[in-house]
């Protein structure tokens, strides 16, 4: 009877949703569920300080463990919706932070640049010739979404890559989860600016569309692993079932979302096309297993 009260409560534990424990995942998979902290802490920042003018050091300063404060974030001038919409955002990525720290001890959050200036070189290095003014994603709404765009996408393509990795059904389910909602963030912000896709962002008169189709061919050429970003308007022959030129949601042939891998990822958020040369949003790069692999081969 003992024997069958200790296993029932332990099946229990395991079907409660939201409840994660270290001691159920494999050590194969903690490598894989700590390098994802690198994107949520860049997310949780930028739209904290987006819609609050503040961030996790006054929100939840016991997740940062720590690490330093971001550079150069700040309010964005963003309409009440728009507002809302990045805030509401901005509590998830909070969410996702305690959520994989409740799974793997994590790291502290690495030094990141947040800055206009640092946005402004991943535009200008997108159009590959530097814009005048530069890029201001603090300035209004369209360059806060555009910039958005920049985010949540490269996240959920490494959730992708990540899942047929893992080999514990913790840590696979709350990679599934991270992923639903990073889609669904990913999958927002894509249909705002789609409505505007034709839109000419000030003062550059250069359409919304081109800005994002631009992004994600900058990323494709970053990743060094062929295609797996697509813009808002691509090709008929590149659309759905060969059928459509609206994108708003982005996959390969058959509209299965892409994966990345740790390093395609550090590639682009590094700006630099190298896993071992840090710098864009990360001056002093990424932390965690993988991610310090790599710096220590530079």
């Amino acid at each position: 009877m003992a024997v069958f009260t200790c296993v029932f409560a332990s099946l229990i534990l395991l079907l409660l949703p939201g409840l994660y424990s270290s001691t159920s995942v494999p050590g194969s998979d903690v490598d894989l569920l700590e390098f994802p902290l690198n994107l949520e802490y860049l997310e949780a920042e930028f739209f904290l300080f987006g819609s609050l003018g503040y961030g996790l050091d006054r929100v939840a300063p016991n997740l940062t463990l720590g690490g330093p404060a971001p550079i150069g974030a700040k309010k964005a001038n963003l309409d009440p919706f728009t507002n809302d919409v990045v805030l509401q955002f901005a509590w998830q990525e909070v969410g996702h932070l305690r959520a994989i720290k409740k799974t793997v001890k994590g790291f502290p959050r690495p030094l990141l640049d947040l800055s206009a200036g640092s946005f402004a070189k991943v535009i200008d290095k997108a159009f590959g010739k530097p814009l005048n003014p530069p890029f201001d994603p603090y300035a209004n709404s369209i360059n806060y979404l555009i910039a958005s765009y920049l985010v949540p996408y490269v996240g959920l393509t490494g959730y992708v890559g990540a899942n047929p990795k893992l080999q514990g059904a913790v840590s696979k389910r709350l990679v599934a989860g991270l992923l639903g909602v990073e889609s669904g963030q990913d999958a927002v912000i894509r249909a705002l600016l789609y409505e505007k896709a034709n839109e000419k962002v000030y003062p550059y008169g250069i359409p919304v569309a081109v800005f994002t189709n631009k992004i994600s061919q900058l990323r494709n050429t970053l990743g060094h692993a062929g295609i797996k970003d697509e813009g808002l308007v691509v090709p008929k022959a590149v659309g759905a079932e060969g059928k459509i030129r609206g994108n708003v949601l982005a996959g390969d042939e058959n509209s299965v979302a892409y994966d990345r891998t740790p390093e395609e990822i550090l590639r682009i958020v590094y700006g630099s096309g190298d896993e071992r040369v840090p710098g864009g949003f990360y001056p002093k790069g990424g932390d965690g297993q993988i991610a310090r692999s790599h710096l220590h081969k530079a």
